[in-house]
């Protein structure tokens, strides 16, 4: 069996995702995703009713019915089945460390980039743990920690004019169940789809190659992604 369709054998219908930090543009962007993909979403935030007016914000603006709820990052944690990170690197640590016990035993999926800008451009910061996702294996030992979701662009996630996005999404874990899982996640997006992309200790180079990304974006004014060839 290759690996593309391990992914689409494996069935997440039903699975609610929480996004915490899902009021910055990224955590938006894919809470609606996954929402018109028929999940329930429970966006997450360090205010619950700034998670609740962003929350409303989503469901008015599309023309089917989508179910997304705003709650506080800790709540909302609680209430997914698959739980996304994408919060602000220099909260991201403090934040796990206090959601450990309701993270426990869940897959959580860390989109974190930790990048840092100059007058030059964006560069990758260094993490004593090697990478985001790392630290959040290490501040999570009794979740299943993968990384993924580093790539889209929150500008094509949230724009009603565009149906699919072409791009590969890497994803990179140590427990291959919990990796098929966040590969057919991915899949759920029109026109994504989910690549293994290696154990967590690649997770540096990944996260890191969002700030070539976003060099080529300003260059060509344009929002790359990026895709595998030869699967």
């Amino acid at each position: 069996m290759t690996e593309q369709s391990t992914s689409q054998d494996v069935d997440i219908t039903g699975k609610s995702i929480a996004v915490l930090g899902g009021t910055g543009d990224q955590g938006r962007g894919l809470a609606r995703r996954f929402a018109l993909a028929g999940h329930t979403v429970h966006l997450g935030s360090r205010s619950a009713e700034r998670a609740a007016k962003a929350a409303n914000d989503l469901v008015e603006a599309e023309s089917t019915e989508i179910r997304v709820h705003g709650l506080e990052n800790a709540e909302a944690a609680a209430m997914g089945d698959i739980v996304v990170v994408a919060v602000p690197w220099d909260g991201h640590r403090e934040l796990l460390v206090s959601l450990a016990d309701r993270l426990a035993g869940k897959i959580v999926v860390d989109c974190v980039n930790p990048l840092g800008f100059d007058k030059k451009g964006p560069y990758a910061l260094d993490v004593p743990e090697g990478s985001a996702a790392q630290q959040a294996a290490e501040v999570l030992p009794g979740s299943r920690v993968t990384a993924a979701f580093h790539h889209v662009s929150a500008v094509l996630l949230l724009d009603p004019e565009v149906a699919e996005i072409e791009l590969d999404v890497l994803v990179l874990g140590e427990d291959r169940e919990a990796t098929d899982v966040v590969r057919a996640l991915a899949g759920t997006i029109p026109g994504a789809r989910g690549v293994f992309g290696g154990r967590l200790r690649n997770a540096h180079q990944v996260e890191a190659l969002t700030a070539n990304l976003i060099a080529v974006n300003r260059r060509y004014k344009t929002h790359a992604g990026i895709r595998v060839t030869g699967l």
